[in-house]
């Protein structure tokens, strides 16, 4: 409870933040007891709680620190402590608890950077940055100008003593395992309520639709045209003698008139000397087509081929 206070300078967040932490630690047992370092684990789970992000947001928001029924008031701190206290907490988040767990609880610098989940040289650049702000906000520490070693050791006597400053005290154990097993149910049951409550609100609508589930209706099929049938054997001989007729009366002798002019001069009956003669030469047939003779009916007029 202490060290969070020394990371969140809160006594109530601390008392909170040490409660969950052995609650999870022993709803987790078996993964808590098969950990190289448990208490490693409920401390990492202490400072997770008291410094998550929401936490840290809108301080003024935040209820006003008062002792709880069994938490004693705090003795006023000397002037020292509260400058001390003052500038670990303006150290940012990553810092303070890279500080704390070398220089206050003394861990080691690889057991640091594996609690804080860094690599060895950024909890060493963690480090030498909050000693460097310290030095500089309290030049009375006279850290400044001393060897690493040195700064670990002064650091971590006064960190020490300003962490016995503040008296805390904690739970009892029976009562904090009885207050996380009550908070477990409590979860258990929101969890199986929630689940009956969905699975009836999906019964209602169900059973409330009056006709059940309908399928969205079909789009009609749109009819393809099929393909033209092939033509019989009576039709294919008819077209093939009218083909043979037409071209047997483009084939005519030079001699036969050609042109529906010629039919009607002849159908008019002019004689058929010279203006007979003009019309079957000179009609629509052209100069190479005239004749005396007229074309049988129902023979269609061929262009002049040139």
């Amino acid at each position: 409870m202490r060290q969070v206070l020394l990371l969140t300078g809160r006594a109530r967040l601390a008392r909170r933040a040490v409660e969950r932490a052995f609650q999870a630690a022993w709803q987790r047992w078996p993964e808590v007891a098969g950990d190289p370092d448990p208490v490693g684990w409920v401390r990492a789970a202490a400072y997770e709680y008291a410094l998550a992000p929401w936490r840290r947001a809108l301080p003024r928001l935040r209820p006003a620190e008062r002792p709880g029924p069994g938490t004693p008031a705090p003795p006023a701190a000397a002037p020292a402590d509260r400058a001390l206290l003052a500038a670990v907490l303006a150290l940012p988040v990553p810092y303070r608890r890279t500080l704390l767990l070398h220089d206050g609880v003394g861990l080691g610098l690889h057991r640091t950077a594996v609690e804080v989940e860094a690599s060895t040289g950024a909890a060493t650049g963690r480090l030498t940055h909050a000693r460097e702000c310290l030095a500089a906000e309290l030049p009375e520490l006279g850290l400044r100008g001393l060897p690493p070693d040195r700064q670990g050791a002064v650091l971590h006597a006064r960190l020490t003593a300003l962490a016995a400053a503040r008296p805390v005290a904690p739970p009892a154990a029976r009562e904090v395992r009885a207050g996380g097993e009550r908070r477990a149910r409590r979860t258990t049951r929101a969890g199986f309520g929630a689940a009956g409550l969905l699975a009836v609100t999906a019964l209602t609508v169900s059973l409330s639709t009056p006709d059940g589930y309908r399928p969205p209706p079909r789009q009609p099929a749109v009819a393809v045209p099929s393909a033209p049938a092939a033509p019989s054997a009576g039709s294919s001989g008819a077209k093939a003698e009218a083909g043979a007729k037409a071209e047997a009366g483009r084939r005519a002798e030079p001699g036969t008139a050609v042109g529906a002019g010629a039919e009607a001069v002849q159908q008019a009956g002019e004689p058929g000397g010279k203006r007979g003669h003009l019309a079957g030469g000179h009609g629509t047939g052209g100069h190479g087509t005239g004749g005396h003779g007229a074309l049988p009916r129902g023979a269609r007029l061929a262009p002049d081929a040139r």
